[in-house]
């Protein structure tokens, strides 16, 4: 089993993967079944999969930034989810 984990943690994974290892790995903690051991490994697991999808997120970020002042369209705005909406 450790070699099964060692070579997942090893190949890289795309945003979705990522994203479903990392609720997988939310469940099996919040669950509170697994021995101190591997919930420590799982933590850490779902360490390195956020820093990856942050990562991601950037990245993907950026290049919509890019496309967009390529087109010549205003820059992006923050998103503030508390102002009201336009309708």
């Amino acid at each position: 089993m450790a070699t099964r984990k060692s070579e997942k943690q090893a190949e890289p994974l795309d945003f979705e993967a990522a994203m479903r290892d990392l609720e997988e790995i939310v469940e099996r903690l919040e669950r509170g079944d697994l021995p101190l051991e591997e919930s420590l490994a799982a933590f850490e697991r779902g360490v390195l999969l956020t820093r990856s999808c942050q990562s991601a997120l950037k990245e993907a970020e950026q290049k919509v930034e890019i496309l967009l002042q390529k087109a010549g369209e205003p820059a992006v705005e923050n998103f503030d989810p508390q102002a009201p909406q336009a309708d």
